[in-house]
């Protein structure tokens, strides 16, 4: 089974993805099918033993559509390949539209000058010039049509002989009947001149229409170009090529040969190819592409090293472990790519009515040219009701585009998603990035995401005239030899206020209760409050249980004689946790912290940040039952985790928010991954969400708007009333301006601050 995003080529409107889906659900293979006209793509999941992805592009292609079959998996390429084949489409059209607007020009002058002769604001047109035009209007609305409008007449052509309509099919017969009528009367001038109007024909509107409409599409085009600029940039943080190491020597080979294990270097200034472990050297890396933090980040040997990332000073070398599509800039990449192409649920009654907009279309055009033609020869006799009955014919098919309908939804999800990546939130989908905007209550375990997840120091208390320094310097000694957690902690606040350690003799590690060893001529121990029992020192255990209620772990340092120093450890909070539990209850969610830890542990780091309620003490299949529980209270829930005990609480979430500093389990099984474990950002992805849906909802009001005004407008239904008919020239004028203010609207969110 195969199941995989490709682009599609040919696609116009939103009756166009109808189209397609409609067409390879019935091959047999195509598990499922689902087209994206926003991106122009479409995820395809089929069996690859029972079709080709060949022959399911040969089933669409003589409806004008073909899928673009990748010659590589390289992603940088593909994505390069997409760009360079939409700017060439780009540059195409705008050739038709530089060629077709001088004539758009001419055409509306001499309509202007028929409609201020009909108000008596100037005199008729001298009889040269409208015998000039006359001829001339005739040559232009041929090329116009047939060079311009080809792909109208393709749709035309397609719809008649497969019965597949789209919107190129609309605007191929409104222009091509405008033509045909006025080609006769100007072929048939004085036979026809007793039973038609012959003075009046309606290659202006030919012109015109198919002018604006292309014109329409190439801003669309380039508008839509602008919405997937997260994914251009992403690939433009990919290097092009690695300086390796092979048989001693440095040779600059394509990034795309670098294999697992080459060993690679990087000098200051370099971008770094894949992913690794640095093994010489140590450097200051810019990580803001995928942290979002300014600042550069120490790094030395044993660290990892992230593609697309900028070494700043130091030259260092790292071995690759991560080539290709493994590494995270491909996997945020691909995430990216996925969640664009992806449907809201809010889509679906959009897509509903695309699928039967065409076809009822062309039934309410061939309704209103029947009912002018019946009730308007009553009234205005035969040449002007046929006359109003091709305008509204025209203006109905042309007014009544799906593309602003079509557009409402996926130009938002692909600016949203893409905004979303440059902040370091990756969103797998676009119904998660919908469900978000929702939530009512957010779900946190406690370690890796409201706390740093590993021990640190975090306070010293002195029990003898001896510094700061001086402790830590002895206890760094004894614990250097140690493999214990705590002992890690230690040793990096040592080296963080660059104290260096004591250098011990004598080493041993008493078992369950802490270490010795002799430092000059003196022995010392380092361990709990057991061993100071066992060494008969005294010591008032209630002068640290505060501390330990909360959490802490103490580490004595002492001699056989008394207790030097104290120092606490424990799972420290993050910096920016108080400010964003704070900034989610601005935002009217409630917040609930659901851990495995002890409850004087839990209570005390929930105090301290602010969260509203705490449940301690329970199992993985504990956390599932309480998301279930608040799920059926009513509340929208999103679970935030980082291990594998979290995973099915991700699961079973109406949203689950994975820290990227997690485990895979739990980043594969939610649906947005916060990248470096940043927990302000949550409240970001929540602000951005907000605003996406905002959006879509602004432009799904508007395209339903125009089109409820447009339709009736055109067909002549106010005529009675009012008087108003919309002439076929500014019908087309509309259609092409509101794609493009959807487009402009879903574009606003790339500004908005979150």
């Amino acid at each position: 089974m195969i199941s995989k995003t490709f682009s599609i080529k040919g696609m116009h409107c939103a009756s166009c993805a109808s189209v397609i889906e409609m067409t390879l659900k019935k091959i047999e293979g195509v598990v499922s099918i689902q087209a994206n006209y926003g991106t122009e793509t479409a995820k395809i999941s089929f069996d690859e033993k029972k079709i080709s992805l060949e022959n399911i592009s040969k089933k669409i292609e003589p409806l004008g559509y073909y899928i673009v079959v990748p010659v590589t998996e390289n992603l940088s390429d593909v994505g390069r390949l997409t760009k360079k084949e939409k700017l060439a489409e780009l540059k195409s059209m705008r050739f038709l539209v530089f060629t077709a607007l001088p004539l758009a020009a001419v055409a509306f002058f001499i309509m202007g000058w028929d409609i201020l002769t009909a108000f008596n604001v100037v005199s008729k047109m001298p009889i040269l010039w409208y015998e000039f035009f006359h001829h001339l209007l005739v040559v232009m609305a041929t090329y116009t049509l047939f060079v311009v409008g080809k792909p109208y007449l393709l749709g035309m052509y397609r719809f008649f002989r497969y019965g597949k309509a789209n919107m190129d099919t609309l605007i191929g017969i409104g222009t091509s009947v405008a033509f045909i009528y006025s080609f006769l009367i100007t072929a048939l001038e004085e036979p026809l001149r007793q039973y038609v109007n012959v003075d009046h024909t309606y290659y202006d509107v030919t012109i015109v229409v198919i002018a604006f409409i292309t014109l329409g599409k190439y801003l669309e085009a380039r508008a839509k170009l602008k919405t997937g600029d997260a994914i251009e940039k992403l690939l433009n943080l990919q290097a092009k090529t690695a300086l390796i190491i092979r048989n001693g020597k440095e040779q600059e080979i394509p990034v795309n040969e670098v294999v697992h294990k080459d060993v690679i270097v990087i000098k200051p200034g370099g971008r770094i190819p894949v992913d690794g472990l640095i093994i010489d050297g140590n450097s200051f890396i810019d990580e803001s592409m995928i942290t979002g933090e300014p600042m550069p980040k120490e790094k030395k040997v044993g660290d990892t090293v992230i593609a697309g990332t900028i070494n700043t000073t130091g030259t260092f070398a790292f071995s690759a472990t991560k080539v290709g599509s493994e590494t995270l800039l491909a996997h945020i990449i691909k995430m990216v790519q996925e969640a664009q192409g992806s449907k809201a649920p809010i889509q679906a009654l959009a897509d509903k009515i695309s699928s039967v907009f065409v076809p009822i279309v062309l039934v309410i055009s061939f309704i209103s040219l029947l009912a002018w033609l019946i009730i308007g020869t009553r009234y205005f006799g035969f040449a002007q009701a046929l006359s109003f009955g091709l305008t509204s014919f025209v203006g109905v098919l042309v007014i009544a585009c799906p593309c602003a309908l079509g557009l409402a939804t996926p130009t938002a999800i692909i600016v949203g998603v893409g905004k979303g990546a440059r902040e370091g939130i990756l969103i797998k989908d676009a119904a998660t990035l919908q469900k978000l905007h929702k939530v009512t209550t957010i779900v946190m375990d406690k370690t890796g995401t409201i706390t740093r997840g590993k021990p640190e120091l975090v306070s010293i208390k002195r029990c003898v005239d001896l510094d700061d320094q001086k402790i830590i310097s002895i206890l760094a000694g004894l614990e250097k030899k140690s493999e214990h957690p705590i002992a890690h902690a230690v040793l990096e606040y040592a080296k963080l206020k660059n104290i260096e350690p004591e250098v011990v003799k004598n080493f041993e590690i008493m078992k369950g209760r802490g270490l010795r060893g002799i430092i000059g001529d003196t022995e010392y121990f380092a361990g709990n409050v057991k061993l100071i029992f066992d060494l008969n020192i005294t010591f008032d255990i209630k002068s640290i249980e505060s501390e330990t209620l909360h959490g802490k772990t103490p580490i004595m340092l002492a001699t056989k004689k008394e207790i030097i120093g104290v120092v606490m450890v424990a799972d420290a909070i993050k910096p920016e946790s108080v400010l964003a539990i704070k900034n989610l209850h601005s935002l009217g969610i409630k917040t609930i912290m659901l851990t495995g830890d002890d409850k004087n542990t839990a209570n005390s780091i929930a105090k301290q940040v602010g969260i509203d309620q705490v449940i301690a003490q329970v199992l993985p299949e504990d956390k599932l039952k309480k998301i279930k529980e608040l799920q059926s209270s009513g509340n929208v829930v999103a679970m935030v985790g980082d291990g594998v005990n979290d995973a099915p609480a991700l699961a079973q979430a109406d949203v689950g928010i994975a820290m990227g500093t997690g485990t895979d389990v739990a980043i594969e099984t939610a649906g947005i991954t916060i990248l470096y474990g940043d927990i302000s950002k949550i409240v970001k992805a929540i602000k951005l969400s907000r605003i996406t849906m905002r959006g879509i909802k602004q432009n799904l009001f508007w395209a339903f708007f125009y089109n409820i005004v447009g339709i009736p407008l055109a067909a002549g239904l106010f005529f009675p009333l009012f008087g108003w008919l919309l002439n076929p020239v500014f019908a087309g004028m509309a259609m092409a301006l509101s794609s493009v203010s959807v487009i402009g609207n879903s574009l606003r969110i790339k500004v908005k601050k979150i």
